[in-house]
């Protein structure tokens, strides 16, 4: 019974493939001081989904574009111009330098926003020409800190796209700070207020405080940003959080009122099938 009520669980996550980590990071080999030990949330969201390999993508280019397409968008619109883009061969960083701006916004244009992501995309490859001479290795293998404070200064990138960029595409060692992991760390009083209805803190002040208590590195920082997302998705949710079946329930804070939540008679179940269908993405 168990094993099915998980499985029926783990559906509800975004597919994901292999990316930057390959391989699964064993909870036993990390240790950290400090409290909250984050290793801890690490090792119970672990033990409830197992390995993650996220990126749902198959090369780092296709993972920048997926990181600049899914701004203020579900996944599953992302999935349709990505196919878009793959159908018509402009997957690549040379295709897409070459294509012509209103031909991509069409082909784009299910993931929102078309004109303006298109306009991203197009500045995105402009910028890795111009200082990279078009070499994403060459860019991958410029300093972390040195990297991503050039990629903010690109048209398009703030720090969530700039991080997946270099986590999921570059493999560098930065963690990844979307709406789940503030909600997260806010309803548990690490970061922000706690509460249903926690306020966002700062991104910054969110990636120095994890990045300041797990060890630095890259397969950590992307199993376990694909655990939070996985946690967010099925118990901590943004309305009518889950948190009395959550695997974080007993790390809430003592006073926390999410505590004391009743139990649902049943957790939710969805079929492969509606997943299929459904395909919930990152954003919110």
């Amino acid at each position: 019974m168990e094993h099915t009520r998980r499985a029926a669980t783990t559906r509800l996550s975004p597919r994901i493939r292999r990316s930057g980590a390959s391989a699964r990071v064993v909870p036993e080999e990390l240790h950290l001081p400090g409290s909250p030990d984050l290793m801890n949330y690490y090792r119970k969201l672990s033990e409830s989904f197992g390995p993650m390999h996220w990126w749902p993508a198959k090369t780092p280019f296709e993972v920048i574009v997926g990181a600049i397409l899914t701004q203020s968008t579900a996944w599953s619109n992302v999935e349709l111009a990505i196919e878009n883009l793959r159908r018509e061969r402009l997957l690549t960083f040379t295709a897409l330098e070459r294509v012509p701006i209103r031909r991509l916004e069409r082909l784009v244009r299910p993931s929102g926003y078309f004109r303006q992501k298109a306009l991203k995309l197009k500045t995105f490859v402009a910028f890795v020409r111009s200082e990279f001479g078009g070499s994403l290795g060459r860019m991958f293998r410029t300093p972390t800190a040195e990297l991503r404070e050039r990629l903010l200064r690109v048209h398009g990138i703030g720090p969530e796209t700039a991080d997946s960029i270099l986590l999921y595409a570059g493999g560098h060692a930065v963690f990844v700070v979307d709406a789940y992991t503030q909600r997260m760390l806010g309803r548990h009083g690490i970061a922000g207020e706690v509460g249903v209805a926690a306020r966002n803190p700062n991104y910054e002040d969110v990636r120095g405080l994890i990045e300041g208590r797990l060890n630095r590195d890259a397969r950590l920082y992307n199993e376990f940003h694909a655990l939070i997302v996985n946690a967010g998705k099925n118990w901590c949710r943004k309305r009518e959080p889950r948190c009395a079946e959550c695997p974080l329930h007993d790390f809430l804070p003592a006073n926390s009122l999410l505590r004391s939540q009743p139990a649902r008679l049943a957790p939710p179940i969805v079929s492969a099938q509606s997943q299929l269908l459904v395909s919930e993405g990152f954003s919110l």
